[in-house]
This record gives C-alpha cells, sequence and structure tokens, in this order.
C-alpha cells in the first residue's frame, strides 16, 4: 500500500489501529460481481504480536449462524426437514418446550407448557422463545436457581432452558442456532463440522474455516482482547484446548476475511460460487425475505454488563428478520 494511494478506507483504518482502538483489523467488501475492497492493519496481539494479515484466523462467533442456517436449508431442499412442521424429535427441550413465567417467593422457577411446537423457522429467524443469559435477566436466575450449566461451559444440559415465551410470539436473539447444529448432526448423521467441511467449507474453497483449528491455524489467530473501563484494551491470555460436548452452531467457528467472504459471496450470487452450486436461487430468495411478519427485532438490553452493553443493531429503525441474518 503506497501512503500516496491510501484511499479513505486504509487512512480510517490505519488510523484505527494506530491510535489503538482496536488491535488490527482485516477488511473486506464483495458484491454479486466481485471483490470492491480488501485491507489489513495494525497486529493480532497489542503485546508486540505479529502483523494483522490477511490470513489470520479470527474466532467469528454469530457470523457461526449464517452457515448453520444454510446448512439447515440444504436438508430443507433435500426434504429432510421442513420450515414449519413440528422440528425432529431430538429433546426434551425443543420438542415439549416449557415458557419460563417467572418465580415463587422462594426463588424456584415457575413453568407452564408452550402453546405450540417449535418449527425450524422459529429457530432460524430467532422467535422460538430460547435466549442468551446476557440478555436475559431470568434466564441468569433460572440457570443460578437450578444449578442449569451456563452456555459457555460447551455442555449439552446448557441447552436445556425454559422459553422466554411462546414461539412465533416475540423476537429474542440466543441459542436457536446451537440446537440447528443439533438438528443437522441428527438428520445427516454426521457431526456439525464434518457436514460444514464437506457441504459448504470444502466445496467453496474455505480452507481456514472450521471448530477446531490445527497447530498451523493457531500459530495465525488473533489474540482476544478485553476492553477496560476507560475504553483501553487488554490482551487476554490464550484460552487451554477445550474440546466441549457440542461445537456451537451459532457460535464457535473461527475463519478468515477471503473464507468467510467466499461465504457471502456465494450467497449474493444466489447460492454458486465459482461454478459450485451451494443452495438453490429460490432458497436464497427465501431467506433473504423478511420472515417475523411486524414482530420487532435487534434491540437486546443487557443483564451482564461486564460481557455486553445494550444492542441496538440499527438505532432509529423497526428490525426485521430472514433465515440468513
Amino acid at each position: 500500500m503506497s501512503p500516496g494511494r491510501a484511499s479513505p478506507i486504509d487512512q480510517a483504518l490505519a488510523a484505527a489501529t494506530a491510535a489503538r482502538e482496536v488491535p488490527g483489523v482485516v477488511a473486506m467488501a464483495v458484491t454479486d460481481r466481485g471483490i470492491l475492497y480488501e485491507g489489513a492493519f495494525g497486529t493480532r496481539d497489542l503485546d508486540g504480536g505479529p502483523a494483522m494479515t490477511p490470513d489470520t484466523l479470527f474466532r467469528i462467533a454469530s457470523m457461526t449462524k449464517a452457515v448453520t442456517s444454510v446448512a439447515a436449508m440444504q436438508l430443507v431442499e433435500r426434504g429432510l426437514l421442513t420450515l414449519d412442521g413440528p422440528v425432529p424429535d431430538i429433546d426434551p427441550a425443543l420438542n415439549t418446550p416449557q415458557v419460563l413465567e417467572g418465580f415463587d417467593p422462594a426463588g424456584v422457577p415457575r413453568l407452564r407448557p408452550a402453546r405450540r411446537p417449535i418449527t425450524l423457522r422459529h429457530l432460524l429467524t430467532h422467535t422460538a422463545g430460547f435466549g442468551y443469559e446476557i440478555w436475559s435477566p431470568d434466564l441468569v436466575r433460572f440457570v443460578a436457581a437450578t444449578g442449569t450449566p451456563p452456555h459457555a461451559t460447551g455442555k449439552i444440559a446448557a441447552l436445556r432452558v425454559p422459553l422466554a415465551f411462546d414461539p412465533g410470539t416475540r423476537w429474542q436473539y440466543g441459542i436457536n442456532l446451537d440446537w440447528v447444529g443439533l438438528i443437522v448432526e441428527v438428520l445427516s448423521g454426521q457431526p456439525l463440522g464434518r457436514y460444514l467441511q464437506e457441504h459448504i467449507f470444502g466445496p467453496l474453497g474455505m480452507a481456514d474455516t472450521g471448530f477446531a483449528p490445527s497447530p498451523a491455524q493457531r500459530d495465525r489467530m488473533a489474540r482476544v482482547h478485553r476492553r477496560e473501563p476507560d475504553g483501553s484494551l487488554t490482551p487476554q491470555p490464550p484460552a487451554p484446548p477445550f474440546v466441549p460436548e457440542f461445537y456451537s452452531g451459532g457460535g464457535d467457528l473461527l475463519s478468515t476475511g477471503p473464507d468467510y467472504l467466499a461465504f457471502v459471496a456465494m450467497l449474493l450470487q444466489e447460492g454458486r460460487r465459482d461454478g459450485v452450486r451451494i443452495l438453490q436461487p429460490e432458497t436464497v430468495a427465501l431467506m433473504r425475505r423478511n420472515q417475523i411478519g411486524d414482530l420487532d427485532a435487534g434491540v437486546l438490553a443487557t443483564a451482564v454488563p461486564a460481557l455486553s452493553n445494550d444492542v441496538d443493531f440499527f438505532p432509529g429503525h423497526r428490525l426485521r428478520w430472514g433465515s440468513a441474518p
């Protein structure tokens, strides 16, 4: 990158990393016609780590959800799953769900059966009733009162929590795509990572995307940093090796900018990328449409300020939801 030819995007990202507002960044932009922009700035680690490069691996968190949604829609196309029928019978928490209505004076949860079954459409659009602890004080209280493992433990029992409302009646960001990942495993007969590798990552050439990085990939990972109250960043120690009981279809993937861009480009190109068909065009069109009617989405009040701020995805706008968020 020549200083004389630096674009406004280059200048903004270089300035942010120089000011230590972020340790480093890989930025890419693509349309259905090709790549518009790519750049890498800063370092992988504020403690003097190597420079950020396009092949740096990141924990992509909830960007995992769109990948799991595509896997589920592949099964819909194959006739193994439907959007509006009850989901496959894999766990009582999913198939005979309970709604949390509060707590009695002794702090015991008050539960009742949900008034309708959960469907795949509910799960894909976060209208099933499942939440995340960081945005649900009642769920925090339920976990503490019942000894349910926290979601971060990676235990299947952490998913066996009640709903905040009856399916289809509200929107609430939550563990829905974790359940979708388990449904993909049951119907495909494969672990989620293997299914994604065979049906999405491999065909798209996403060689650096998966749940369990190799030693060589670990050497290219960006370090996690914590934002302090004063806005500064503190590098966190590397997480110890950890094999969960299930890999989260809602948040456990690692990937690189170029890999994820290939996935996004596939969706922009109606389910096809470099001659490889991942989804049918009509499926992609369906995923892009509003699937929740007039329900409001996108606003979350934190229940655990140490882990999350309040969230408003598009301040000042009423947000709707499709099945490829």
